[in-house]
């Protein structure tokens, strides 16, 4: 019993220790932080009152800056992705009918096969794995396939639990898949696509 409970405090003050120090370099990098975007702030003021920007020119570029420096961020294990879409996906009224059976001898299950950040709904459900390299991304095998998903049926072993992503994604308007949905002609890039994918994930992941 007291071996037991030496076991448990060293546990805790292993634990405190470790968020005393997630906590010291929060601060450190808040006020980081805080010191740039002062900077940063007082510089866009004086060039706008100088006439020399435009804010919504400057809004327009931020949005494009920031999607490039998140998916640089992301592919460098730097950061977390996690959904803005906060909506209950039990909730969700927005699916999508696609008629997959006749389908998926062709695209290959393309939509298990890509990425996006889970929502907090699913992280603290617990249900849907996510990668621990780049918290909080679907959880894919090696070959780039959701590891929920059932090779030998090619459906998805947790459809009741799925992400909002999987439930309201349309693929018959995604022109990566489909060159002409309705005639059932896939994008003959398609594979090639997910395969730079894969090694481009390899590669940051070395």
């Amino acid at each position: 019993m007291t071996q037991l409970v030496n076991i448990q405090s060293l546990r805790r003050n292993e634990v405190a220790g470790g968020l005393l120090y997630c906590h010291s370099r929060l601060n450190s990098n808040t006020s980081k932080l805080l010191e740039s975007a002062s900077f940063l702030y007082a510089l866009i003021e004086v060039l706008t009152e100088k006439g020399l920007v435009e804010i919504d020119q400057l809004e327009v570029k931020k949005r494009e800056v920031a999607a490039r420096l998140l998916d640089k961020f992301l592919d460098g294990g730097m950061g977390v992705a996690m959904q803005e879409d906060e909506r209950d996906k039990y909730n969700f009224s927005e699916t999508v009918e696609i008629d997959c059976e006749n389908r998926v001898h062709l695209c290959k299950a393309a939509c298990c096969r890509m990425s996006f950040a889970l929502s907090q709904q699913d992280v603290e459900e617990g249900v849907i794995k996510w990668d621990l390299g780049r918290p909080y991304l679907i959880a894919q095998d090696a070959d780039g396939y959701c590891r929920h998903l059932d090779r030998q049926t090619s459906s998805c072993t947790v459809r009741d639990k799925r992400p909002l992503p999987c439930r309201g994604y349309d693929c018959s308007k995604d022109k990566r898949v489909w060159v002409d949905f309705e005639n059932k002609i896939i994008n003959p890039e398609l594979e090639q696509l997910f395969k730079s994918d894969v090694e481009s994930r390899d590669a940051n992941a070395s």
